[in-house]
């Protein structure tokens, strides 16, 4: 758990730039108009509902959100969008997980091939890394905000599996259908969160040097670059000395 909280912690630093942020809203867009398929009132679809609180983190203007749901569910014309999962590996074993939000699946399929070939990775058939991935819940919780006994209670009663310490913040982990009450129950207390969102962890993890850390993150970092590309995640570790000196 340590390498994907410290590691999506410098991501979402990085993130804060204008034309991450531009790229961020395509993502959340993309996701809103496929979570509203199942249907566009947020009460009754939690996947909606979550996207929706994505866009507003990131101060997306209500009437972008609004479009997408309708968008979503058939209301306005636009193009149809498909999910797609790639599994792979990159350099030194790392198993990859793709997921694309796309309009073009012919497109997408080749880019991903592309640069997995072109940065040392290869892809791998469906089923290849995926069982290493766990879908939780993980909500990110700065230790100033709340002392941890109180939040291992307040947790655990909505839903939460656990709470782990993590430098100065704790991980709060939810199966996915206990995401949305715990959320829901941090936040009708006051307890400020940096993030929360339902992701993959992995269960089992490389760990990297200095030297690979680089091939693998040059890769990972293309593959977010696709406009078609909505989530990577990676199995890899990195020590505190190596993300160390690659945050510096």
């Amino acid at each position: 758990m340590s390498g994907h909280s410290k590691w999506s912690t410098i991501k979402r630093k990085k993130a804060a730039t204008d034309a991450a942020r531009g790229k961020a809203f395509t993502r959340i867009i993309k996701e809103i108009t496929l979570a509203a398929r199942a249907g566009g009132d947020p009460d009754g679809n939690p996947r909606l509902r979550t996207a929706i609180q994505a866009a507003k983190a990131v101060n997306m203007p209500a009437a972008n959100i609004e479009r997408a749901v309708r968008k979503g569910t058939g209301e306005l014309d636009g193009a149809t969008i498909e999910e797609m999962h790639f599994e792979g590996y990159g350099p030194h074993g790392v198993a990859i997980l793709v997921e694309c939000a796309t309009d073009n699946r012919n497109r997408a399929a080749n880019d991903i091939r592309h640069l997995f070939t072109r940065f040392g990775g290869s892809l791998a058939a469906a089923g290849a890394v995926s069982y290493l991935f766990r879908t939780r819940g993980v909500i990110v919780v700065d230790r100033a905000a709340i002392a941890e006994d109180a939040l291992l209670e307040l947790a655990l009663e909505a839903g939460a599996e656990d709470v782990v310490a993590e430098g100065a913040t704790f991980e709060v982990l939810t199966p996915p259908s206990a995401f949305e009450s715990v959320r829901e129950a941090l936040a009708a207390r006051s307890v400020a969160m940096s993030s929360a969102e339902v992701t993959r962890l992995a269960s089992i993890h490389v760990t990297l040097t200095e030297q690979g850390a680089g091939s693998v993150l040059r890769l990972i970092e293309q593959l977010e670059e696709n406009d078609d590309v909505q989530k990577v995640y990676a199995n890899f570790l990195l020590p505190d000395e190596v993300l160390a000196k690659l945050t510096q």
